[in-house]
């Protein structure tokens, strides 16, 4: 079976963005910027994004790209003969099935949003009536499922229409809507009275907030966010290496993709702190942000149910194009592994999808006695978890050393791949670090992760 192409390179750098640019650049980004000092942090943070992201993302794009498969083969066509690199394919197809497990929850939850707010639904509400919503929403199991069904549906229906006329097509509309739409709401918000603190706060390094909270806990998060916020590791990023020609290198289309990632993340924090000084709201962490914060900020605007419809329309965006690359590589998986067509692909996972995410959404009603992180924590924390502190950072170790060991893939090979074509080539002298340097970071993120989560 022919292997499907991408029809332009901004198809192919907006949709690779698109899949690393998801929630975490909306909620949690501006929140941890917040918590560790502001523009001190963002500072460091690029730092790391350089130094972190960027070259694992290049081995991602190459390994796909040289297998010309997804995840679930291309580590069967690179590996040397008599290894078992192979074997990780089940983790990276299990962390993009879970990692939709609880994402599509979410999204069902910005379309309810976006709806309830386009109809007027938080008109007279106060900042307690708002908060009750978000409850009597997470007490609904019917209609929190029939918005995760409407989002899984859609996304597929996407995906069916092919790679370049539905997946790129879509995508490209739908992320350049979603730039325009976070300009427009930034400029909003540093025009509303009293934004210029929060402007301050974000644009303004303070390095006693930095020392506060001590030097070592703000490297660590924003080494992190870093990570975390490319979505690299599961393979997720590597089938869109796959559908690209020799005609580009690849660490200069990794820099692309990364400059437009931090760009929203940037954006998200001029929408959200001028607003947040300018109406005297905590800017909270997590769901509260989205779900509570936000929406009281647009019930005290002018204009606000016109601007809280925008905001949950690039939200939705934000997270649509996530699910829609995911789901890009679901199906890649079963046509790389099964050689059947795309549309059965689409019509077995559709219903695969929709009853795994069936648990994420019960979590928080029906199944709400299972806490599994401890006291308070659900269903959706879990999996996230499992993606999020283990798959990633450990898939990403694995590509890694797949591309920098000669048991592997090797470095050569790794870096031929990179290079081809015109653009920005993988540095030779970085071999040492990508050998030796970065993949103690990553782990030690991953120990990280597990420290802060039962000990911090």
């Amino acid at each position: 079976m022919k292997r499907e192409k991408f029809g332009s390179r901004l198809g192919f750098i907006l949709i690779s963005a698109g899949c690393a640019i998801g929630l975490g650049n909306v909620w949690r980004f501006p929140y941890i910027t917040g918590q560790y000092g502001g523009a001190a942090f963002v500072l460091i943070y690029l730092l790391f994004l350089l130094i972190l992201g960027l070259p694992i993302m290049v081995m991602e794009f190459s390994v796909g790209r040289a297998s010309k498969s997804s995840v679930a083969l291309s580590f069967d066509r690179l590996e040397p003969l008599g290894t078992k690199w192979h074997w990780y394919k089940w983790f990276g197809m299990a962390g993009n099935y879970l990692l939709m497990m609880f994402y599509t929850t979410i999204g069902g939850w910005l379309l309810l949003y976006l709806v309830k707010m386009a109809a007027g639904g938080f008109k007279g509400l106060d900042s307690a009536g708002i908060e009750k919503e978000f409850g009597t929403l997470m007490g609904q199991p019917g209609i929190m499922t029939v918005c995760m069904i409407i989002v899984v549906a859609l996304c597929f229906a996407i995906c069916r229409i092919g790679l370049q006329k539905g997946v790129e097509k879509i995508t490209k509309v739908m992320m350049l809507m979603l730039l325009a739409l976070m300009i427009v709401l930034a400029v909003r918000s540093v025009t509303l009275s009293g934004a210029g603190e929060g402007l301050a706060f974000y644009l303004v390094p303070d390095f006693a907030k930095v020392k506060e909270a001590g030097l070592m806990e703000v490297v660590f998060a924003a080494m992190g966010q870093s990570f975390f916020t490319l979505s690299l590791g599961i393979g997720a990023i590597a089938i869109f290496g796959s559908y690209i020609d020799r005609s580009r290198s690849l660490t200069g289309e990794a820099v692309c993709v990364t400059i437009l990632d931090t760009c929203v993340a940037l954006l998200s924090g001029f929408i959200i702190f001028p607003a947040c000084f300018a109406f005297g709201v905590n800017p909270d962490s997590g769901p509260n942000l989205i779900f509570i914060t936000l929406p009281n900020i647009f019930n005290a605007m002018a204009g606000g149910r016109i601007w809280g419809s925008i905001f949950f329309l690039c939200m939705l965006f934000a997270a649509a194009s996530t699910i829609i690359a995911v789901f890009e590589n679901i199906i890649s998986f079963a046509m790389d592994l099964t050689g059947c067509s795309r549309g059965k692909a689409v019509a077995v996972n559709l219903v695969a999808i929709i009853l795994l995410s069936l648990p994420c959404v019960f979590g928080f009603n029906l199944l709400s006695g299972f806490q599994p992180l401890g006291a308070g924590s659900t269903i959706l924390d879990l999996e996230d978890f499992i993606v999020s502190n283990n798959l990633l950072p450990l898939g990403s170790l694995v590509y890694l050393v797949f591309c920098t060991s000669r048991y592997g893939w090797g470095w050569r090979n790794f870096r031929k791949e990179a290079n081809a074509g015109e653009g920005i080539k993988f540095p030779k002298w970085s071999r040492i670090y990508v050998s030796y340097i970065l993949p103690l970071i990553v782990l030690f993120i991953f120990v990280q992760g597990y420290w802060s989560k039962f000990f911090g």
